[in-house]
C-alpha cells in the first residue's frame, strides 16, 4: 500500500494526470477520466497505476522468455528518454521516422540494414581507401542517413514480440502494422486517443517529458527484472547440466570398471580350467599317483597307476607273470 502511495505521489508530481482539452477528448476514454478542471480532463491515477502494473507484468514475462520488445517514440520530447531505456535493456527502438512496412515488409528492411552494416565495415577496415574521395563521401552520407532511421533496429534479426509506443495517435502506422501481425501492443494513451486499439493501455499524459520519463522508467525496470531472472535460470540450467554430465561420466567409469572385473573373472575361470581338456595332464591324469591314462595300459608309473608296469596296475594287455 505504501509503494502505491509513493508511486501515486510520483505520478502526481510528474503531471501524469493532465489530459487534453475537453473538446479534444475521445469518448472511449471516459472510464479513465476522473474529473474536469478548467476545461481540461483529469486522468484517474488509480486506473493509471492498474494499467502500469498490468503492462509491467506482461513486459517482464516477455523479457524473461527472451523475446524482443521494440520502443517506438518519434515525438521530440520522448526521443532521448526512449533511446536511453532501449539501450539499457538492449532492445530495438525507432525514434526518428517510422518507415512504412518496417514490420510487415521486414525482409526488405533487413536488406537495407545489411547494406548499412556493410558500408560501415568497409569504412572501418580500410576498404574505402582505394576509392575516390567523392565515392567515399557519397557512401558515408548514405550510411549516416540509413543509420539515423535504422540504427535502432540494426541488431534486430526478427520481428519483435511486443511494441511499446508513446502516443498511439502519433504512431498510428506502427500500431496498424503491429495489429496486422498480431504483435502485442503497449502504449501511453492520452484522453484524445482510443484505448481499445492497444492490448495494454496506460492512461497518462503523453506530451509532458516528466510523465513520459516516469512511465518509461517504470516499465524499463520491469523489463530488466525479467532479463535478470532469465539469466539466473540459464545459470541454474548450466549448473544442472554440468552435474548431470559429471554423473554420467561417473556412471561410465563405474560401468567400465565392472566390465573389466567381469572380463578378469572370465579370464581367471579359463585359467583354472585349463589343462583339464587335455587327457592325462591335469589332476587325475595318467601320470599322477593314482591317475588313469587314456590309452589302455598307459597309466601312471606311481603306485596304483593304470599302467601294467606299476604294482597293481591294470593294463589292457594280458599279464606275462608266471604263476
Amino acid at each position: 500500500m505504501e509503494d502505491n502511495k509513493t508511486l501515486h505521489q510520483q505520478l502526481l508530481e510528474a503531471g501524469v494526470h493532465f489530459g487534453h482539452l475537453k473538446k479534444k477528448w475521445n469518448p472511449k476514454m471516459l472510464p479513465y477520466i476522473f474529473a474536469e478542471k478548467n476545461g481540461i480532463h483529469i486522468i484517474d491515477l488509480n486506473k493509471t497505476i492498474d494499467g502500469l502494473d498490468e503492462a509491467a507484468a506482461a513486459l517482464k514475462s516477455i523479457a524473461k522468455s527472451g523475446k524482443k520488445i521494440m520502443f517506438v517514440a518519434t515525438k521530440k520530447q520522448a526521443k532521448e528518454i526512449v533511446v536511453e531505456a532501449a539501450v539499457k535493456t538492449n532492445m530495438p527502438y525507432v525514434t526518428e521516422r517510422w518507415l512504412g512496412g518496417m514490420l510487415t515488409n521486414f525482409s526488405t528492411i533487413r536488406k537495407s540494414v545489411k547494406k548499412m552494416l556493410s558500408i560501415e565495415k568497409m569504412l572501418q577496415d580500410g576498404t574505402m581507401d582505394s576509392v575516390t574521395k567523392k565515392e567515399r563521401l557519397t557512401l558515408t552520407r548514405s550510411k549516416n542517413k540509413m543509420e539515423k532511421v535504422l540504427g535502432g533496429i540494426a541488431q534486430m534479426g526478427r520481428v519483435p514480440a511486443a511494441l511499446f509506443m508513446v502516443d498511439i495517435s502519433h504512431e498510428h502506422i506502427a500500431l496498424a502494422e503491429a495489429k496486422r501481425l498480431g504483435i502485442a501492443t503497449f502504449a501511453m494513451v492520452d484522453t484524445n486517443s482510443d484505448p481499445t486499439k492497444v492490448d495494454f493501455a496506460i492512461p497518462s499524459n503523453d506530451d509532458a517529458t516528466k510523465s513520459i520519463a516516469i512511465i518509461t522508467q517504470y516499465l524499463t525496470a520491469a523489463i530488466l527484472e525479467g532479463l535478470q531472472e532469465r539469466a539466473q535460470v540459464k545459470e541454474n540450467d548450466d549448473e544442472n547440466s554440468d552435474e548431470t554430465s559429471e554423473r554420467m561420466r561417473g556412471l561410465e567409469i563405474t560401468e567400465e570398471d565392472g566390465e573389466g572385473g567381469r572380463r578378469g573373472a572370465r579370464g581367471r575361470g579359463r585359467g583354472a580350467g585349463a589343462g583339464a581338456s587335455e587327457p592325462g595332464r591335469g589332476p587325475g591324469g595318467g601320470r599322477g599317483s593314482a591317475g588313469g591314462g587314456s590309452r589302455p595300459g598307459g597309466g601312471g608309473r606311481g603306485p596304483g597307476g593304470g599302467g601294467g608296469r606299476g604294482p597293481g596296475g591294470g593294463g589292457s594287455r594280458p599279464s606275462t607273470a608266471k604263476h
